[in-house]
């Protein structure tokens, strides 16, 4: 007899554009709960397996998702894209497939967001955008989570964002419209993205004391990411957060950075040491958003996901 079962649909975690955005605050309302029981944590995801797929160093990234797992009750196995046979002399789809019959789900960062996508549109299982060079979701989520810790309600705050406007800007930009916040982005001239191919619900500026007035939020980036060694950062200069620019915040203003930090670079020593500074909170909180990530990626695994 032909098992005649529909399964639902997989849910992938790549975009938070894709993402609705009641099911985007409902991850950060289990976020919040998962951390409650941070000491007591519930084993969610017993017997579930996720494959870790990287292509670069990793600290952040790898603890946050190894740890989540762990800690609610499942295993791990990782690896380099060097140690399978990811586009190499195996298809994407032939790895995907493959994959779907070994684990639960793949959390994968890849430099190649295409790649990324192709992966999930064979596979049957979840699979999770760790990064990639268009997007960051799930730092954007525990960013999220951390402001509204911080501040309460993110809707109608200001964020500012200084520096490169690479994949954390670019999904900080995804996530405003449907968070309810104003995004400010003060980028160098030559480096200030086509206005056709950003929101418009952005503001873009080249004047970073412009975007800092009156912000809540003043966050920035590594201006040299990795695979861009030699990168000239003479234009980024002006766009360093010093505490002349967090004077120009609000006086509740919080700064983030993502991690890794050039100290001295994008930003100083004393704002990184000041009471203003959450960039360790904002580490932690990978950790917990991601668990609620998996758990709604793995809800119909048979996960039972509490919510109040």
């Amino acid at each position: 007899m032909t098992d005649q079962t529909v399964r639902p649909p997989v849910r992938h975690f790549i975009n938070l554009d894709q993402i609705p955005t009641e099911t985007l605050q409902s991850i950060l309302t289990n976020a919040r709960e998962l951390k409650a029981q941070k000491f007591s944590p519930p084993q969610l995801f017993a017997g579930l397996s996720l494959a870790m797929i990287f292509d670069k160093k990793s600290t952040r990234t790898r603890l946050s998702f190894e740890i989540a797992m762990k800690q609610l009750g499942g295993h791990t196995i990782v690896m380099t894209k060097d140690e399978m046979q990811l586009g190499g002399a195996e298809s994407i789809e032939d790895t995907a497939k493959v994959l779907s019959r070994f684990v639960d789900g793949v959390m994968i960062r890849l430099s190649n967001h295409e790649t990324v996508e192709e992966l999930a549109s064979y596979a049957d299982i979840p699979v999770i955008n760790a990064l990639t060079d268009a997007s960051h979701p799930c730092q954007i989520m525990a960013d999220l989570l951390t402001i509204e810790e911080k501040l309460g309600d993110i809707k109608g705050r200001k964020i500012a964002w200084f520096g490169d406007y690479n994949n954390v800007a670019k999904t900080f930009a995804q996530a405003a419209p449907k968070f309810g916040f104003d995004l400010t982005v003060a980028v160098p001239p030559p480096l200030t993205p086509d206005k056709k191919n950003v929101a418009t619900t952005i503001t873009l500026t080249d004047d970073p004391i412009a975007a800092a007035k009156d912000a809540d939020v003043i966050v920035t980036d590594t201006w040299v990411s990795m695979g861009q060694e030699g990168k000239q950062i003479d234009a980024f200069i002006p766009y360093r957060v010093t505490p002349d620019l967090m004077a120009k915040a609000k006086p509740h203003a919080i700064f983030m950075h993502c991690m890794p930090i050039h100290r001295g670079e994008e930003v100083t020593d004393d704002v990184l040491a000041s009471p203003a500074s959450v960039i360790y909170d904002e580490a932690e909180n990978r950790l917990h958003a991601q668990k609620a990530i998996l758990a709604w990626c793995f809800e119909h695994s048979g996960v039972n996901v509490q919510h109040k």
